[in-house]
């Protein structure tokens, strides 16, 4: 089923951040949502994860079956380990540790895998982060800048992972990179602080 917007609206203290925007996200396809600072973005996945409440319009089409988000803040428990939070999302199962060891080599932190989350870098803990989304077996992934502060190699290991871990979901990722664009298949949804749609 595929996640349909329509007439959305929400604003804070009389400002307006989105104001009666309608889209369809395709099932099972990425969708990438750009815009300027401000213009809403993460307010409109904030809405769809139902963190917060619209001024009016509808959001239908949310699967059943949880949301994976990334946040803009990595919010990961400091006294875990890297492996420990990806262990909170995935069902005990002969193939759980197996799955978090490919994961967690893939995005280059294999060595760090029991190292506690406070002790690692911003984007060490932003690859943690991505990798606890991607691996909760959700059927909507919600991703808002998960590339931020990844330097070019790491950057190029995560979004071969994000590829390859998005098949059959649907998946909005909210970017201002042009690098994220061009990766995950152009803007589909252009936000210009109006709730306006530009293609």
């Amino acid at each position: 089923m595929d996640l349909i917007i329509n007439s959305l609206r929400k604003s804070y203290d009389g400002h307006v951040v989105l104001d009666g925007l309608t889209h369809t996200f395709p099932h099972g396809a990425v969708t990438c949502v750009a815009g300027p600072s401000g213009s809403g973005k993460t307010t409109l996945l904030r809405l769809i994860a139902g963190l917060e409440a619209p001024d009016g319009g509808s959001i239908s089409g949310v699967p059943e079956g949880g949301i994976s988000m990334v946040f803009q803040e990595d919010r990961l428990p400091p006294q875990l380990s890297a492996a420990d939070c990806l262990r909170c999302v995935l069902k005990k199962s002969p193939s759980r540790e197996g799955r978090i060891a490919d994961a967690l080599a893939a995005l280059g932190l294999s060595e760090a895998s029991g190292q506690r989350v406070s002790e690692f870098s911003g984007g060490m803990r932003r690859r943690v982060a991505l990798a606890r989304a991607l691996l909760f077996p959700s059927p909507l992934v919600l991703l808002d800048e998960p590339f931020k502060g990844l330097d070019a190699d790491t950057r190029r290991d995560a979004v071969g992972f994000t590829l390859s871990m998005l098949a059959g979901r649907t998946t909005l990722l909210v970017t201002h990179d042009p690098e994220d664009v061009a990766d995950f298949g152009g803007v589909a949804l252009r936000l210009d602080g109006t709730g306006t749609t530009q293609r």
